[in-house]
């Protein structure tokens, strides 16, 4: 058996894994509200399993396949709450490795997955909240609701700030363990 032959059914083996745990998190997520947030990130991690052995093109298959099976399986009815993991949580450890890998700044690559996140915290917005938190007749819900795009670009940059450095060393955490799978 070659060498190659073995890298690629591991890269499927790996891939698969990643989508099928990647899955499990989101659907959990999907069923209790409370665990949403938890499972976005949960899945997130469990899609750095193919970057870990540089498994791009895997990484990118368990992600579309991470989003097709949640949507079949249980989030179908409930689709709006999948999209900050479809537009933002479930691309970000590929463009993290992206990043990497071309050696891109890492301001500007900041910048980027900044205003990624931002916009898609601007669309959740839109989408849970129908543009409005609150009740708008209170002086505290209407502060924030015309302020709404000052809060989430300026807060969610900061936030996004140390969220990034996170899951940079996550990713650390998680080539470790693969590592220790196969060498």
């Amino acid at each position: 058996m070659s060498k190659k032959k073995n890298s690629k059914s591991f890269e499927i083996a790996l891939s698969a894994i990643s989508c099928a745990l990647a899955v499990c998190f989101l659907l959990l997520g999907t069923l209790s509200h409370v665990l949403l947030a938890t499972g976005y990130i949960m899945a997130q991690i469990c899609l750095m399993l193919p970057l870990a052995k540089g498994f791009y093109v895997g990484d990118a298959l368990a992600y579309a396949g991470t989003c097709i099976l949640t949507l079949l399986l249980g989030g179908l009815g409930q689709g709006w709450l999948l999209v900050p993991f479809i537009m933002f949580f479930g691309l970000h450890p590929l463009l993290n490795a992206l990043q990497l890998r071309f050696n891109i700044n890492r301001w500007i690559a900041y910048i980027v997955k900044a205003i990624l996140f931002d916009f898609s915290l601007w669309v959740m917005y839109i989408l849970v909240f129908g543009s409005t938190i609150g009740n708008p007749e209170l002086e505290v819900y209407r502060v924030i609701n015309d302020y709404i795009l000052l809060f989430i670009f300026i807060g969610g940059t900061i936030v996004f700030l140390a969220y990034d450095y996170i899951m940079f060393k996550c990713q650390l955490l998680v080539n470790a363990f693969v590592y220790r799978i196969k060498k």
